[in-house]
């Protein structure tokens, strides 16, 4: 090898290069955005088409389409195998809207509101605001409701997030001695579905707004467990119901800063009874340099949601002391998530001295 070509291989892994790589990751994503919107993917489920007739079928600029599709497909995320004619590869296959595995959901989710909050991010770092609201004038899930297209997005891509890490949570967790377990901000039921056709004999209370608990009926009744599953509809800053010997928050408590957050728990303090159990599914963020998916997840709270963030062990540990629970232990699961354990501590009156 001669001396230049030697340079060149050093200077691809100089920090120089790696930052570089770093700022070409908006190109990349929003490139991919573009392919998923346009339903790229699915129009070459059956083989390989002619950039000519993609163009057609998605009403674009031909030109233009070939420079966005070979572009992806140097990044393997399609394959140009003859001039101007492209199919499928693995990568790909993820873009596609009839896979159980597909991703093009949350692809669009983050590729439109979502990154133009994130063009907003000086503003949040300078206010600690929510750059969504400042852009949008209401908060995220005022948004998707008013917005059904987007909202429906969003609930995609949900639903998908909970497919990739409900086995873990099911497979690491030990819900052996829960009787009856209340999801509190439960959605759909996605998990707590998963949980009770894991374990046959507990019953479950489904918690959430009226218009998730109307969505979840038709999943718990495919599912099989209506009849161990009760729906209640509510505000979980009012009252959580009362039955459960333990409640579990999955993603709920990292939408809120620490006194929403508090007051959510203390509902849940008041409805379930001596020693109860608390069980927050949440990402925790490591001490140090370490890197950790929570801490790029904190950021995108920051932007989206007034007062959302990650926390750090210490953290909910404080967290869980506001709400007079005891942080018994963390159990990390297969996906990027852990079960932080808490019990309901009762502290009796002490004698008054004399």
């Amino acid at each position: 090898m001669n001396r230049s070509a030697n340079t060149q291989v050093a200077s691809d892994f100089s920090p120089e290069m790696v930052f570089l790589q770093m700022r070409y990751g908006s190109w990349i994503f929003q490139s991919i955005y573009a392919a998923a919107k346009l339903g790229i993917a699915d129009l070459l489920k059956d083989g390989s088409r002619s950039c000519k007739d993609l163009a057609s079928a998605t009403s674009t600029h031909e030109r233009s389409l070939y420079r966005l599709l070979r572009a992806l497909a140097s990044m393997k995320v399609f394959e140009e195998t003859e001039p101007g004619y492209f199919t499928l590869t693995p990568l790909a296959n993820y873009l596609r809207s009839d896979v159980p595995d597909s991703l093009k959901a949350r692809v669009i989710m983050n590729g439109e509101e979502q990154y133009r909050a994130w063009g907003e991010i000086m503003y949040s770092i300078q206010t600690g605001k929510s750059a969504f609201e400042h852009l949008y004038g209401m908060n995220l899930l005022d948004y998707y409701a008013q917005n059904p297209e987007a909202g429906n997005n969003f609930n995609q891509a949900m639903t998908r997030s909970s497919t990739l890490q409900n086995p873990g949570i099911v497979l690491d967790y030990d819900f052996s001695d829960v009787q009856t377990l209340v999801d509190v901000g439960g959605g759909q039921g996605k998990l707590l579905t998963d949980i009770l056709k894991a374990y046959p004999k507990m019953k479950g209370i489904l918690f959430d707004q009226p218009e998730a608990i109307k969505g979840a009926k038709s999943l718990i009744e495919q599912a099989g467990i209506l009849d161990r599953c009760e729906l209640i509809a509510g505000n979980f800053f009012e009252s959580v119901p009362a039955g459960g010997d333990a409640y579990i928050l999955k993603y709920v408590i990292h939408d809120w800063d620490d006194e929403r957050a508090i007051a959510i728990l203390k509902r849940c303090y008041e409805a379930m009874p001596e020693h109860g159990k608390l069980l927050l599914v949440e990402q925790v963020i490591p001490s140090g340099n370490q890197p950790s998916f929570s801490k790029m997840l904190d950021l995108q709270m920051l932007v989206l949601c007034p007062g959302g963030c990650e926390r750090t062990e210490a953290e909910y540990r404080i967290l869980m002391e506001k709400s007079k629970f005891q942080l018994i232990k963390i159990v990390p699961t297969q996906s990027s998530l852990s079960v932080i354990e808490g019990v309901k501590t009762v502290r009796k009156n002490l004698p008054i001295s004399p």
